[in-house]
């Protein structure tokens, strides 16, 4: 839920960043985690229909009491493309995020044409990113933190990344077998994105 203090940051935030140019956009590495499940999804789903017209069999769908399974992941893009991907084990904690950030982070910011000191980070303001680990880490690395206003995933354009990989995954012709084959699917989709890079056109139209 946006409250008054959320809305107000979210415009402190554009203003502060209104005379960024596209070059400075081009800096950001965008990052966020992910549930992607076996069947279905979490959320809502909407259907079109007239006024009047039931839904039909194909419309609805069923819910899985057992042999769901999902997975989560974790992933990094920039202007340049995606970054590296790995599979988040447990409930990750802020040890865990560090470790992501040393196997991750800082090798998709060494793979991009961008040097260290130009590269700027966003994360949300989940508790583990914004522990003192993780704080103690970042600057111990030097890395410049993109300020961001909380509540705010509609901002992050890996958002529509996820979105893009959530539907190449339905096309697969079968469901995966079990949660080890999704994270097989996904690893399979992702390299194909690091291979031919992430347009701003592939992003910005999800």
């Amino acid at each position: 839920m946006h409250t008054v203090r959320h809305r107000k940051l979210r415009l402190a935030f554009a203003l502060k960043h209104q005379n960024w140019t596209e070059e400075d956009w081009q800096r950001v590495f965008w990052s966020d985690e992910t549930k992607i499940n076996r069947i279905g999804s979490d959320g809502k789903q909407w259907v079109w229909k007239e006024v009047g017209q039931g839904l039909i069999q194909k419309e609805v769908q069923s819910i899985v009491k057992f042999g769901g399974g999902n997975i989560m992941v974790r992933g990094c893009m920039s202007w340049e493309g995606v970054g590296r991907l790995e599979e988040v084990e447990g409930k990750m904690d802020a040890d865990q995020y560090v470790d992501m950030l040393k196997e991750n982070l800082l090798p998709s910011m060494e793979e991009s044409s961008l040097s260290m000191e130009e590269c700027i980070f966003q994360q949300d303001n989940d508790p583990k990113h914004t522990s003192k680990k993780a704080k103690t880490w970042m600057e111990d690395n030097q890395i410049t933190l993109l300020d961001w206003p909380p509540q705010s995933p509609d901002l992050d354009p890996i958002e529509h990344l996820w979105d893009h990989i959530k539907m190449e995954l339905i096309k697969y012709p079968r469901q995966a077998k079990g949660v080890w084959e999704i994270w097989e699917r996904v690893a399979e989709v992702w390299g194909e994105y690091r291979a031919r890079g992430v347009s701003e056109l592939d992003y910005k139209h999800a």
